[in-house]
């Protein structure tokens, strides 16, 4: 039987090329969307799930039993946020997400797109904030992992939901694609990312709790 997987922010830049890779994969059976309202373009192999901003009323409505994995590649960008938003939106969404796919799946196993740097003791308001929701994971009693990626180069088609992005992108693809082959520290792709996740779906000893950048590619070990 293949994987059961619960995918947490399929919309954004990551998120759209683990979905890519997750549905290309024999290894997976099925894929489950948490939405908070219904995609544009939804692919039929998907399953979407809506919660209404992922509150703990709309959570509770919801069937997440038999997800082998809970994948959270959620997070806004921290521009133009304050630090009290950010962490609303970064540490308590991840907390109600991750409580009740934990009530629903006991066994289940967690991995969090977190970010180069994450640190809960940093002066940086970001890095802060994604240090605390690296605690939170730590906290919510099922087998985790922390992906810390640095900058994500998009290589599957991926199309940011934010326009700066977006143009930054295409400005800078040949840049990244350079760079990308000389600072295995610093870049990494999408691509790297998704299979990276794939694999820790699939092990069956223990994880790490961290993988940098320079091991997303390596799975981590």
């Amino acid at each position: 039987m293949g994987k059961r997987i619960l995918l947490v922010g399929a919309t954004g830049l990551v998120g759209q090329g683990v979905q890519r890779v997750l549905l290309e994969s024999d290894l997976v059976e099925a894929v489950s969307v948490l939405a908070r309202r219904p995609p544009a373009s939804p692919d039929p192999r998907v399953q979407v799930l809506l919660a209404d901003g992922f509150s703990t009323q709309a959570l509770a409505t919801l069937d997440l039993r038999r997800h082998d994995a809970c994948l959270y590649c959620a997070g806004p960008l921290p521009v133009g946020m304050s630090e009290a938003a950010y962490r609303e939106a970064t540490v308590a969404t991840l907390q109600r997400v991750l409580a009740a796919y934990a009530g629903a799946n006991p066994d289940g196993f967690v991995a969090y797109i977190s970010g180069k740097g994450a640190d809960p003791g940093s002066a940086l308001m970001p890095l802060r904030v994604k240090g605390e929701a690296e605690q939170v994971v730590a906290r919510c009693g099922l087998a985790f992992t922390c992906l810390r990626p640095g900058i994500v180069r998009p290589v599957l088609g991926e199309v940011s939901p934010h326009r700066l992005r977006r143009g930054l992108y295409a400005l800078g693809d040949p840049l990244l694609a350079l760079l990308g082959g000389t600072g295995p520290r610093v870049f990494t792709t999408t691509a790297a990312i998704g299979h990276c996740l794939l694999r820790l779906v699939q092990a069956t000893g223990p994880r790490p709790a961290v993988i940098d950048n320079a091991d997303i590619a390596a799975g981590g070990g």
